[in-house]
């Protein structure tokens, strides 16, 4: 090729694919399969959550093991050894606890996997030590112990620890108020993913998620609020300003999720932490939000408990 001859340019044979009807837009999800894997999984969440408490309780355990499996070969790929098997017992035991305990068994919980990780890792050589217990009580803390908050309202509703459906078919208050965060988790990442694609041009943190744009973050506050104030009505039976309040909180707390992720991600090297799920990466890629906004409507719930 002569110096006078153009190079090829990469967006070429992007544009031929999308003439050819790739579905893949501009935000880089493949969009017929992410909607299908997203609609399962919030279909499964939301069905034993409202009929076998229980069940919703093992899926989000399941959820939280698939999501620290993925961190630790993320980590061990960059050299850091996390000490994976105190790491999964805590994560299993930590969810459980929250249900059948509360408050309490779960900070105990959480307290006793630390202190498992410490002494597990003690029985090893000093080489790398102090990154691999880092690392594993950074991942507790992160995963099981933040998305235990999404459980916590089934025990305190009434301290439920039934094993099978909610008893006389009655779904406690807590189990509408952690659908609704959920909705509102999914309202978040739809309509932003939407309006940025479509209309986003200024990006929030460009050197963390160059992708996530303000007019995006718009799109989810205003998406959120519309879906918020629904739920506020209709299934909760609060006011309408309660459903605008858990709406900015929940969007707020979602995107620095996302956000928080994308930084662990970059330093790791990763686009996403896995491909187990089409569409949407890793598990990871979908408990990012929720690990943050689980806490925050727990506790946003609690101070409107009066409203």
């Amino acid at each position: 090729m002569s110096e006078a001859e153009p190079a090829p340019a990469q967006g070429i044979p992007i544009r031929a694919r999308r003439q050819r009807g790739n579905p893949t837009p501009k935000a880089g999800r493949n969009l017929p399969a992410a909607i299908g894997v997203g609609l399962a999984m919030l279909f499964a969440v939301l069905g034993g959550l409202l009929f076998l408490p229980l069940g919703f309780v093992l899926l989000t355990t399941a959820f939280a093991v698939l999501g620290v499996w993925e961190i630790f070969r993320a980590l061990e790929a960059q050299g850091t050894r996390m000490p994976i098997i105190p790491v999964l017992t805590g994560t299993v035991a930590m969810p459980l606890a929250a249900y059948f305990g509360g408050t309490e068994s779960l900070l105990f919980a959480m307290v006793l996997s630390s202190t498992a990780v410490l002494l597990w890792r003690s029985l090893e050589s000093a080489a790398g030590a102090p990154r691999s217990v880092f690392s594993g009580i950074f991942t507790l803390a992160w995963v099981p112990f933040l998305i235990s908050f999404a459980i916590l309202p089934l025990h305190t509703g009434g301290g439920a620890t039934t094993a099978g459906p909610w008893p006389a078919g009655q779904v406690p208050a807590g189990a509408w108020q952690i659908a609704v965060m959920l909705l509102l988790v999914v309202s978040n990442d739809t309509f932003g993913y939407l309006v940025g694609a479509l209309f986003g041009k200024h990006p929030m943190a460009p050197k963390i998620s160059p992708k996530k744009t303000w007019e995006g973050f718009a799109g989810s506050v205003a998406g959120a609020m519309v879906i918020g104030i629904l739920a506020s009505i209709f299934v909760l039976g609060r006011p309408w300003w309660v459903g605008v309040v858990l709406a900015v909180g929940m969007v707020a707390a979602a995107t620095a999720g996302d956000l928080a992720e994308s930084m662990v991600k970059r330093e790791l090297g990763v686009k996403d932490m896995s491909s187990i799920l089409p569409g949407h990466g890793g598990v990871m890629d979908r408990l990012d939000s929720i690990v943050f906004a689980a806490p925050a409507a727990y506790i946003l719930f609690a101070l409107l408990s009066g409203a």
